[in-house]
């Protein structure tokens, strides 16, 4: 066990939009609240997943919706615990021993940071995806069979309700119709798990990874390509594009953000061109034509110089970033991961193919 301070929490902020890839929401709202949370209750207690007994029961809190509405539609900030709280009475819990993200991302890696500051209780190192993914049932749980309700939903106007759903997709279909009337954004607990559960089905430690991604991201004085080179050999991953972003097709709809951008080659990769498909999260990228990383895995953007995650909701002309891929948890290199949340459930044709083989196709090709 160990505690959770300010600087803990600024670079998990960032580490985890980092593995959010695209999406999970604004790292500086997430931050703002969470900070706000532990100056008021204290430091939050961070649990690893070795030292939780099976028996215990957790339930997790996350915001659901396109993150581009959290820029206008800002919680009122009672809402994380308000639904937390619903959920726990319903199952008759008179003690849960604590909470953890669904994914990773700038605002639903901060949401349980908020609950547990002010429940106090603890914080798992673990969360349900080791990124961030678009829809509820794109969770390693549900790959292990584990049902996601009972589930709380509520807004910041006050509304509030519990599903029980046949299976894991028509949550995800109710909750997002809810969601949309909600205002495109909702908050949910779902997905209650004992402690064996999450030791057997849960992504562990990414908490602690992303606080060690934010570290790197945030030092300063270091020369851009150093620090890339220590962030690649963390998170064992590739700079797949250096480029400047020229056109970004985006809109809600929903209760999702989709669109696509287009990257002009800078530095190593003038003359050449990069589109990047996204659905919140970022899903694909074609570098001239060619298909180079593909969800399941990381497909993250960077800002060009200080290496800060560039979320789907803040691309804009003109922005130089750096385009890495990561491979995804083992989890979803199943044959059931690849069905939840590989290329063909998201309507690209394409067979799943690991991005180490698909950049060694695309070194091939240039030698």
């Amino acid at each position: 066990m160990r505690y959770l301070d300010k600087e803990a929490i600024e670079n998990i902020a960032i580490g985890a939009a980092f593995l959010g890839t695209g999406g999970g929401g604004d790292p500086y709202i997430g931050k703002l609240m969470a900070l706000s949370a532990i100056e008021k209750n204290g430091p939050v207690r961070l649990y690893t997943v070795d030292e939780v007994e099976d028996e215990d029961f957790f339930i997790p809190a996350a915001m659901m919706g396109a993150p581009s509405v959290l820029v206008e539609k800002f919680p009122r900030g009672d809402e994380f615990v308000k639904v937390f709280q619903k959920l726990a009475n319903y199952l008759g819990k008179d003690k849960i021993a604590g909470t953890y993200p669904m994914e990773a991302g700038g605002v639903n890696s901060m949401i349980p940071i908020v609950v547990a500051a002010q429940l106090n209780l603890p914080l798992i190192d673990c969360d349900g995806m080791g990124r961030a993914f678009p829809e509820l049932q794109m969770v390693t749980f549900h790959l292990d069979g584990i049902p996601a309700t009972p589930m709380a939903i509520t807004d910041e106007k006050g509304n509030i309700g519990i599903f029980e759903t046949i299976d894991n997709k028509w949550t995800e279909r109710i909750a997002r119709a809810a969601t949309v009337e909600m205002g495109a954004s909702s908050l949910v607990s779902l997905y209650p798990t004992t402690g064996a559960q999450i030791k057997k089905s849960g992504v562990h430690n990414i908490i602690t990874l992303s606080e060690n991604i934010g570290a790197i991201i945030s030092l300063k004085d270091r020369d851009p390509n150093e620090k890339l080179e220590e962030l690649l050999n963390l998170v064992s991953g590739y700079e797949l594009f250096q480029g400047k972003i020229i056109d970004v097709i985006r809109e809600t709809k929903g209760g999702f953000n989709l669109g696509k951008m287009a990257l002009e080659g800078i530095a190593e990769n003038k003359n050449e061109n990069m589109k990047v498909h996204f659905q919140n999260e970022n899903l694909i990228a074609e570098k001239d034509g060619q298909v180079v990383a593909m969800t399941p895995d990381l497909l993250c953007l960077v800002d060009y110089e200080t290496l800060l995650p560039v979320t789907t909701e803040s691309l804009k002309y003109g922005k130089r970033v750096r385009v890495l891929g990561l491979p995804a948890h083992e989890k979803w290199r199943t044959e059931k991961g690849i069905e939840t949340a590989g290329p063909k459930y998201f309507g690209y044709d394409y067979d799943y193919v690991p991005i180490e083989e698909l950049v060694k196709k695309v070194v091939a090709k240039h030698v």
